[in-house]
Order: structure tokens, then C-alpha cells, then sequence
């Protein structure tokens, strides 16, 4: 019987298949979960009774009923910016809710107890105020923030691999944290208006919806992300770029801050103050990071389409797969034809077939660059075997994507740098299992 060798040298056994010791109790998955899952609600519960307490049950639900309005756009949004290399929805959830429970109660908590500490030295209730706004509040609640990014850092290091995750996850734990603050702040206005008997546009509530909502939904999103995009460059560092690593996070986070502190600051300017601040600063640098991120985007698609070729060689993938993962609306029109075709699961397998494929190629890219870690080479077999596990349902959806997009087999397509000299053209991947000896 004829044996066929592996295209790439025989892996190092893997961790799993080497007996390794048993984790201590709390190095168990469950715990670390149930330890995180209890802190967050016990957190969720407490910021709930005071977010009540100081707005009223009715300023609440009022508060609760507008605060939620930017919520779903800007999730929204920040998913949209990671569906090149999509991380698990678990992450999302975790930042959101750390946002909304863990870090505003820190914010509320340390605001207050610092603003009334500095009242009681000063003897000037104004001037603490001032001080709590554009100093404490800036540094306290971008570090609250900042510790939903570096747990994810830390503790699901494969899920993050560059800037556009550490914008993703910054982003949304700010849109949470910004949830639960313009509960407090809108349900309060109503309670305002409450007492004075305003109603209307010219209400205090009307007036805060307009700024918080309306305005500036974008502002908490905007100053956190300079955060994750300081822990992305780290994620991006090599092994021995120490210095990055490492100071590349706290620059962010000092620029998070700063912006923060300008920003909460601009009422103090004078009249026109916040509009000009708002007009020729907040807008400006909310375009450029989103033309970043979407940029960075591109990058990463770019990557996909110059890395994967070496696996099309080897006989991994298909030799149209390249341009159809490296381009957007080919992989929809694949997951669109699998799930039509062969039911919701196969459409289910076919993204994460994409999502893998990323991350192969980017990780491909760090080694190409000497940026990989020390589980290079675990890692990609891992990758290569979840992409082998789904190629039955994929590489159909991937060819038709391939002939609909116009390239693949039989179709000329834009050349790749790096990729070898048939690429684009009709060449079979090979019909054996890699793996096979």
C-alpha cells in the first residue's frame, strides 16, 4: 500500500498527549469562571442598588430605557470591526459586563470617596468637584477599564493577537461602562425634572440624552480603545522587544487618560468650551482611530491573502482559498451557500473554517517577522487540524465563493507576493489527509 509523508516535518508531541500533571484546584477552569462569574454579579448587584438609590426606581427604569439606545450600534460596530478574525463571543460578553458591573462600581466608589476626601482637606466643595472630574475620574476610570483588556491579555492570550482585538475588547467594556454611567446621569436628570416640574426638550433630561446620547455615545469607546491599541502593539512585539511589550500598554493607557481629563475638562473653558473642544478635538480623533482600525482591518486581510499560499503549496487548502478568505464578501457568499445548501451548521463550520484560517496566517505573518511565541509551531498544528476537521463543508462553499467572486480555478487572479507561480490557476489540492503516514 502506498504511504504518503506529511508536508511539513513530523509536529513535537503535543502537551496534551504528554501526561501532564493535574492542576491544583484553582488553576481548574470552573473555579477561575465561577470566581470571575461571582465577583461580576455580586459587582452587578451592588451597582445596581446604588445606581437606584441615587436616581429613584422611576428615574431608573427611565434612565435604563435611553441608556440602552447606543448599546446594540456600538457592540455593533466593534463586531463588525472583528469579523476578519472573529474572537469568541465569551470575550465580548466578559469586557461588557466587567464594563458595566465591575468597573463603574470601582468608578463610583473611588470618585466619590476621593471627591469628599478632598472637599473635607480643602474646605472648597467647587474646586474638589473640578479636581474629581478632570483628575480622579480620568485616572480611576480608564485603570477600571484598562483591567478588562489586561485580564483578556493575560489569560486568553491566543484570542489576542493584535490591535483590532485590543480595540474590540477596550471598546466594548467602555460602551458598558458608559451604559451603567448614563443610567446614573439621565436617571437623575429625570429626577431633576421631577422636582422642578420641566418636561420637554427643555428638560435637564432632554438636555442630557442630548449630549451623552446623541453627541457623544462614542466619547468612553473613544479613550479606552487608545488602551487597546497600546496592549495590541504589545501583542504584536516579539519575545525579546521587552521594553514595547511592556511600556506600549501604560502609554496607552496615559493616553486614555489624558483625553479623558481634556475632555471632562472642556466645560471648564468657558462658554463655547465643550463645543469647541467637541468640534475641533473629540471629532477629529474619533475619525482617525476609526480610520485606523479599519485600516488595520485591511491589513490583516492583506496578510490572509500573502500568507496562506504557503499552506495552498503544502496541500492544506485549496488553491483559490487565499483570495476567497482574503477578501470579505467572498467568505460571505461562502457561508451564505453553505448554510443554504447544507443547513445552519455547515454555514456555522464554514466561518469558523475562515476564522482559523486567519489566525493561521496571521500567525504565520508574526513568525515571518520573528514575533512568534514559543508555541509556534503547537499552535499552527492545532490551527491546521480544526481547518482539516471542516475542509468536507468548507472547500465546496470556498470554490463556488471563488467563481462567483470572479477568480479561482480557471480564473486569472491579482498576484500575491510570496505565493508560488500557479497560484490562481487550476491546480487540485491534494485529495490525501496530511496527517496520514
Amino acid at each position: 500500500m502506498a504511504t504518503y509523508s506529511p508536508p511539513y516535518p513530523p509536529y513535537p508531541p503535543h502537551p496534551a498527549d504528554q501526561g501532564l500533571r493535574h492542576p491544583r484546584w484553582w488553576q481548574r477552569r470552573w473555579v477561575r469562571y465561577g470566581a470571575l462569574g461571582t465577583l461580576l454579579a455580586v459587582s452587578g448587584l451592588v451597582i445596581l442598588a446604588l445606581v437606584r438609590e441615587q436616581t429613584g426606581t422611576e428615574g431608573f427604569l427611565v434612565g435604563l430605557g435611553l441608556a440602552v439606545l447606543p448599546v446594540p450600534l456600538l457592540v455593533g460596530a466593534f463586531r463588525w470591526l472583528d469579523r476578519v478574525q472573529p474572537g469568541p463571543w465569551r470575550n465580548v460578553l466578559f469586557a461588557f459586563a466587567w464594563g458595566a458591573c465591575a468597573a463603574a462600581l470601582i468608578a463610583i466608589v473611588a470618585n466619590s470617596f476621593a471627591t469628599r476626601w478632598i472637599a473635607t482637606a480643602t474646605a472648597d466643595p467647587t474646586g474638589a468637584n473640578t479636581l474629581g472630574a478632570t483628575v480622579i475620574a480620568p485616572i480611576v476610570e480608564e485603570s477600571a477599564k484598562a483591567a478588562a483588556v489586561l485580564l483578556v491579555f493575560l489569560f486568553r492570550r491566543r484570542d489576542f493577537t493584535g490591535i483590532v482585538d485590543g480595540v474590540v475588547i477596550a471598546g466594548v467594556t467602555a460602551t458598558g461602562f458608559a451604559f451603567t454611567e448614563n443610567i446614573l446621569y439621565l436617571g437623575t436628570a429625570f429626577g431633576t425634572d421631577q422636582l422642578t416640574g420641566d418636561s420637554g426638550i427643555a428638560s435637564v433630561t432632554a438636555a442630557t440624552f442630548f449630549v451623552r446620547i446623541v453627541m457623544s455615545p462614542f466619547a468612553h469607546p473613544l479613550f479606552t480603545v487608545l488602551t487597546g491599541i497600546g496592549f495590541g502593539i504589545a501583542a504584536l512585539s516579539g519575545r525579546r522587544q521587552r521594553a514595547r511589550r511592556a511600556l506600549a500598554p501604560v502609554a496607552g493607557l496615559l493616553l486614555a487618560m489624558s483625553m479623558h481629563a481634556f475632555w471632562n475638562g472642556s466645560s471648564t473653558f468657558g462658554q463655547f468650551g465643550f463645543f469647541a473642544v467637541y468640534g475641533m478635538f473629540m471629532v477629529p480623533s474619533f475619525g482617525l482611530l476609526t480610520w485606523l482600525a479599519i485600516w488595520t482591518r485591511q491589513r490583516e486581510l492583506r496578510a490572509v491573502r500573502e500568507e496562506l499560499p504557503a499552506y495552498v503549496y503544502a496541500g492544506w487548502l485549496g488553491a483559490a482559498e487565499p483570495f476567497v478568505l482574503g477578501s470579505m464578501r467572498a467568505r460571505q457568499m461562502a457561508r451564505e451557500y453553505a448554510a443554504y445548501h447544507f443547513g445552519k451548521p455547515a454555514g456555522r463550520a464554514v466561518a469558523e473554517y475562515e476564522g482559523y484560517a486567519t489566525t493561521l496566517a496571521l500567525l504565520r505573518r508574526r513568525g515571518q517577522r520573528g514575533r512568534a511565541e514559543a508555541d509556534f509551531v503547537v499552535r499552527e498544528r492545532e490551527l491546521l487540524t480544526e481547518l482539516w476537521s471542516r475542509r468536507e463543508l468548507a472547500r465546496p462553499a470556498l470554490e463556488y465563493a471563488a467563481r462567483t467572486a470572479g477568480a479561482g480555478y480557471g480564473y486569472p487572479v491579482t498576484p500575491v507576493y510570496g505565493a508560488p507561480a500557479w497560484y490562481g490557476s487550476a491546480v487540485p489540492a491534494p485529495a490525501y489527509n496530511p496527517y496520514r503516514s
